[in-house]
């Protein structure tokens, strides 16, 4: 059960990864040497993304496969960042990898535990009301990208270039926003991939924290997907703020997702 989470929540991830590759029409997706790379056309580490398609059990293996990385965003002139779910790495590996990141120049940049519910549990406390849109003209393109943009620490211009394009959300990434009385104040994503949904980007705008509003807009949005595509299973990936909330909400941590980045 516990190597089935596993699968689960970092195939979800890939599948939602590719959101970026196809973002700015300027990108490219490919598939090699065990890797599934990524850029976005837009240079900025996290955006750019290696990722691995399938277990490392020889230090050598891990040793190409970062080359064979470096090379492709060499060639497209880009910084990158390698997401890395370590229980695909063999024990042994993963002792060394910190140590091989190094002489590629990664730097840990976050580590972000991959999480699972088959269920959720019923709300801990009464949750506000929260109007949804799904991310399909201008204006929500332009209100994802600023409570991203505020939340992660990114430049606006940048979340932009990727969030605020038309052809972004014509794939199976699909954003929402929340809104109270009008005013955007949270977001989330789905990605329904490896039978199960996938939730990605939650956060809610520094002043509108702690009222509830990015777990109901979560809540009304999974509920809509769990009646439409007949599904219970959630994965998400978890920042150390949002651990107290998801782990009441009925996930658990079943992975452990390390960032690096150029």
């Amino acid at each position: 059960m516990a190597e089935q989470a596993v699968s689960i929540i970092e195939s979800n991830l890939r599948a939602m990864m590719k959101f970026f590759g196809r973002a700015s029409g300027k990108g490219d997706i490919t598939e090699r040497d065990g890797l599934l790379l990524i850029d976005s056309g837009v240079n900025y580490s996290v955006f750019n993304i290696a990722m691995l398609t399938s277990e490392v059990r020889r230090r050598d293996e891990l040793v190409r496969r970062l080359a064979t990385a470096a090379k492709y965003f060499e060639q497209r002139q880009t910084r990158w960042s390698l997401w890395i779910c370590e229980e695909m790495l063999d024990e042994g590996v993963r002792k060394k990898a910190p140590a091989l990141f190094a002489d590629e120049r990664l730097r840990k940049l976050t580590e972000a535990p991959g999480m699972i519910a088959e269920r959720l549990r019923p709300p801990s406390r009464p949750l506000p009301e929260v109007e949804y849109q799904r991310v399909s003209d201008a204006k929500t393109r332009s209100d994802f990208a600023h409570i991203t943009s505020m939340n992660f620490d990114i430049p606006f211009v940048t979340c932009q270039s990727v969030y605020g394009e038309e052809k972004a959300w014509a794939h199976d990434y699909h954003g929402y926003i929340g809104y109270v009385k009008g005013t955007p104040v949270a977001t989330t994503a789905v990605v329904v991939a490896s039978n199960a949904i996938g939730i990605y980007s939650v956060s809610t705008l520094p002043q509108h924290r702690r009222k509830g509003y990015a777990e109901r807009l979560m809540r009304d949005v999974i509920a809509s997907y769990r009646k439409s595509h007949g599904l219970e299973t959630t994965v998400l990936q978890a920042t150390r703020a949002g651990m107290p909330m998801y782990t009441k909400m009925g996930y658990r941590a079943a992975s452990h997702i390390s960032v690096y980045m150029t």
